[in-house]
């Protein structure tokens, strides 16, 4: 169970800081915003891929 929270907490912490950067630099532009987003996905994406034994995944 404590590997499903800590994948959860992940998450929330993806969507908090798109949602970040979005609300803070971003408001008007679209496609910047949707490269920016794009590309915080695939980082986190990385991370999750590179040390998932470690998150409990």
């Amino acid at each position: 169970m404590g590997g499903r929270a800590v994948i959860a907490v992940y998450v929330v912490v993806v969507v908090v800081s798109i949602v970040a950067m979005d609300v803070l630099f971003f408001r008007h532009h679209f496609l910047p915003r949707l490269l920016v987003n794009v590309g915080i996905v695939l980082v986190f994406a990385a991370f999750f891929l590179r040390f998932r034994h470690a998150l409990g995944g």
